[in-house]
């Protein structure tokens, strides 16, 4: 059954998210705008009925969707488990039962909706863009939610994030903190010629070796600084004019 089934455990998530600003836990407490580039928002409209839903997730590989109204705001998420319960009582040629559990009741009493928005599940546990991805993380893990809807401040759809992103962005090591660095800031920002500067990364300390021109220098240091998955940056650049 899908996390999203389990809102009241996602919204103590929410609640039990430890504080984390020490500058150990802050190493990777990034923002999560800064990973929502590269996601995909897959969202279904509440009017979509029954059949595309489900077209909608096997199309896109997922197991639960957004569910929105006609200004983005999410509403609900809509779950293969919705889906399943659905499709089971279209099936079945007499009632499932016994049903003694009240989930389990409630499942069922909601598989007879037609549309995305009286078959999901609501409201949907979100998280906003500038929340850490650390808690972001403590709420996918304590409320077992596989993707997390991301809302801006009026509760507007801007992204999805997944298990996969968070558990990615928070293992970074070494070898992937010097590959950003030499290929979102040195490549992309900054240098015609990358290959003049050499970059080291050891637990977080970058060590920057090398000649730069004089003007950019400042500015090329800064933006690694920036980079909340680095401790310290020492500079062993040549200035050239």
């Amino acid at each position: 059954m899908s996390g999203f089934e389990h809102h009241a455990a996602g919204n103590e998530a929410r609640l039990s998210v430890p504080c984390r600003t020490s500058p150990e836990a802050g190493q990777r407490a990034d923002a999560l705008r800064r990973y929502l580039g590269a996601v995909a928002t897959a969202s279904v409209p509440g009017d979509m009925e029954f059949l595309d839903v489900a077209r909608t997730l096997t199309r896109e590989h997922l197991s639960a969707v957004p569910v929105v109204d006609a200004e983005q705001h999410v509403i609900g998420v809509v779950s293969e488990s919705d889906l399943l319960a659905k499709a089971a009582v279209m099936a079945a040629t007499h009632r499932p039962g016994p049903f003694g559990r009240l989930r389990e009741h409630r499942l069922y009493e909601k598989s007879h909706g037609e549309t995305a928005a009286t078959l999901m599940t609501y409201p949907a546990v979100t998280v906003h863009p500038a929340d850490p991805v650390a808690d972001a993380a403590w709420t996918a893990a304590r409320s077992r939610l596989k993707r997390l809807p991301v809302t801006d401040y009026r509760g507007r759809l801007v992204g999805v994030v997944t298990r996969a992103d968070l558990l990615q962005t928070l293992v970074r090591d070494d070898t992937a903190i010097r590959e950003e660095i030499e290929t979102r800031i040195l490549e992309e920002k900054y240098l015609p010629d990358p290959q003049a500067i050499e970059v080291t990364v050891d637990q977080g300390v970058v060590t920057v070796t090398g000649k730069v021109d004089v003007a950019l220098a400042p500015r090329l240091l800064e933006s690694i600084r920036a980079m909340e998955d680095v401790d310290k940056v020492v500079d062993h650049l040549t200035g050239i004019t």
